[in-house]
């Protein structure tokens, strides 16, 4: 008994000359107030901070403490307490509180956010769905393999892990350390008081860190107040940024609290009593790290419930694979622990919000260009402003296939497709057809119908134009880029297949059938044979009045056409080379061969200069004129010679 009396008051000597809890001590400063850890962070002797440690494991050995007595080390009593060595118990503690402070705050290494933002692995802003798979190719080791706590400029080193990249936030002497002063607070009972400790210091660090990332604090109004070209930029710095957050920052934290916390008495650890019994070593983590996911979290599911409009769709699709493929480490760091398994269930409910605003914004999208009004002809029937936008729309839709297949999992429905019919452009399904075999997807489903859906609205577009050749030069016009469009993409045109695309071809080449038809037929008319022999007579008996009258109306007829289809235009170079050529095919060998039959018959008249104003060549280079979208010379350029 005189031995462990003897020991006990050794202990208490020890512990009572690092008093923090007298007057004069509690108002010393950090920079005149000796640490006792400060010598081990420096590398000196560690022979005082062990003496102590020593003292406190003597204490609970020889004088454990009475219920009565555990509480806050600060909180010591007037009167003294009954039981030996609860006074030098409550003394340690105090002093070990404020040990664990000035390591966690002045050993700390500085996050390099430069490259922990460079590990997030954006090297495009659109996510890859095998990125997860790829990540090894992104990993960043420090040439040295740890940092010891003498180095110069104290930096983070990083460890190679398949997307985790976990970061020493601090050295491995000042782990050990906390560790050492943490298992001797949670058996004196003090464990919660500890924890708080540690919280109140890692928490602004990491709010520090998420800042430095680029994470705003944003109010769900306050996201939805942006402008989008505004929120679209955001969205990217927030993809980078949760990348690094979760697999950096937060990933990290809870690796440091896992080593200072692990393996210690669970139930002193409790900050809270919505903790309750539920708490864990992972305490301290959710403590310290919860605000600032909430907080990183928030902004996607501001977007998530937001307006729902088609300019959105793939930035949040980027959204919702960026989160997708964070999940499996969001549920790596937060799931397993019940105090913060609520932020992954968070995250998964946000992924789940994204994917039904995906899924609505489509919707939208198909009824927009269903109701597209039909308000002014476009000049010229060149490729519609709505074509163009609806078809790189759907090619940028099949270039998120990958997701939106996982995504859109039900075909476009009869009554999504009536519900619009109060617009009056909007088809009955039986005048829309929408091809549907057996192996098309629901994706697959939905850009047809959009196709569908375009081409309907355009034939009410071309009822804008008086001109029927007009018409089916815009039909044609439009088709074609469609075509083109589909073949352009591979990937546009494995969805909707080799059939419905043999359908599109085919409404095109009807739709320029159809124009030449409307545009040359009457012009082609007026250089046959039929109506210019007198009657009863033979190939010489040619009504010379009938001859020119058909002279004048094929000049008049092709200056008209020369006039207004050099107007026109068809933007593709390719396909106004090809109609030009079609063209001048059928014009200039029937155009020669009237002449060759029936031009001196004008010739030996009077003023043949005023019926045969063209040569064969003069249309052929007049044709070259044609759909170029600007007004032509007043006259028809004539060869000479």
């Amino acid at each position: 008994m005189e031995d462990g009396s003897a020991e006990l008051e050794a202990a208490e000597r020890v512990v009572m000359r690092w008093d923090s809890t007298a007057s004069s001590a509690a108002t010393a400063t950090a920079a005149d107030e000796p640490m006792l850890f400060d010598a081990a962070a420096s590398g000196g002797d560690r022979a005082e901070a062990e003496r102590f440690l020593r003292a406190v494991d003597d204490l609970r050995r020889l004088a454990p403490p009475s219920p009565a007595s555990v509480g806050s080390p600060r909180r010591l009593s007037s009167s003294g307490s009954s039981v030996p060595g609860a006074t030098a118990v409550q003394v340690a503690m105090a002093r070990l509180e404020d040990e664990f402070r000035h390591v966690l705050t002045s050993r700390a290494l500085d996050l390099e956010i430069e490259a922990l933002a460079d590990l997030s692995g954006v090297g495009s802003l659109s996510i890859s769905a095998d990125y997860r798979s790829n990540s090894a190719d992104l990993q960043v080791v420090d040439e040295d393999d740890s940092v010891s706590s003498s180095s110069v400029g104290r930096r983070s080193s990083y460890r190679s892990l398949p997307s985790i990249r976990e970061i020493d936030l601090l050295p491995d002497d000042a782990v050990a350390d906390l560790r050492a002063i943490a298992s001797r607070m949670a058996a004196a009972g003090y464990g919660r008081e500890c924890a708080q400790v540690y919280a109140s210091v890692r928490k602004p660090a990491v709010d520090s860190s998420l800042r430095r990332l680029g994470v705003e604090r944003l109010s769900i109004g306050d996201v939805q107040r942006l402008e989008w070209k505004s929120l679209e930029a955001k969205i990217r710095r927030w993809i980078r940024a949760a990348r690094a957050a979760v697999r950096g920052v937060f990933a990290s934290e809870r690796r440091l609290c896992f080593l200072i916390f692990h393996d210690l008495p669970i139930s002193n650890l409790t900050l809270s009593s919505a903790a309750g019994a539920g708490a864990t070593h992972d305490t301290p983590f959710a403590e310290a790290v919860k605000g600032a996911a909430l907080q990183l979290f928030g902004f996607a599911e501001a977007i998530s419930i937001g307006r729902r409009s088609p300019e959105k769709l793939f930035k949040i699709v980027d959204l919702h694979d960026a989160l997708s493929d964070l999940l499996p480490d969001v549920s790596d760091i937060f799931a397993a622990s019940k105090v913060a398994e609520s932020i992954y269930v968070q995250a998964a409910e946000i992924r789940s919000r994204l994917a039904d605003a995906v899924r609505g914004i489509l919707s939208e999208f198909e009824n927009a260009v269903l109701r597209d009004p039909p308000k002014t002809a476009v000049p010229g029937g060149t490729v519609h402003p709505l074509t163009r936008y609806v078809m790189n729309y759907s090619s940028l839709i099949s270039d998120y296939k990958a997701t939106l297949s996982e995504l859109i999992v039900s075909r476009p429905s009869a009554s999504a497709r009536l519900a619009a019919e109060g617009n009056e452009l909007a088809p009955s399904l039986a005048e829309l057809d929408l091809p549907e075999p057996e192996n098309q997807s629901p994706l697959a489903a939905h850009i047809i119908w959009i196709i569908v859906v375009l081409e309907h609205n355009l034939e009410g577009k071309a009822a804008l134009y008086r001109d029927m050749a007009l018409k089916h030069l815009f039909m044609m016009n439009n088709v074609y880029y469609i075509v083109h469009k589909v073949k352009d993409s591979p990937d546009l045109w494995s969805l909707i297949g080799d059939d419905y695309l043999k359908r599109l071809t085919g409404k095109f080449t009807l739709a320029a059938t159809n124009y030449q038809r409307s545009a040359w037929l009457k012009i082609l008319n007026c250089l046959r044979d039929e109506g210019l022999h007198v009657s009863g007579g033979f190939s010489s008996g040619i009504s010379k009045s009938a001859l020119r009258e058909r002279f004048r109306s094929f000049n008049a007829a092709f200056e008209e056409a020369h006039r207004v289809q050099s107007g026109w235009c068809v933007p593709d170079a390719q396909l106004k080379e090809e109609l030009r050529i079609s063209i001048s095919e059928k014009l200039v060998p029937a155009y020669r061969s009237f002449l060759g039959r029936f031009r001196h018959h004008i010739e030996n008249g009077k003023h043949p200069e005023l019926y045969i104003k063209y040569s064969a060549e003069d249309l052929e280079i007049a044709v070259n004129d044609f759909f170029e979208g600007v007004p032509p010379s007043p006259h028809i350029r004539r060869s000479h010679g």
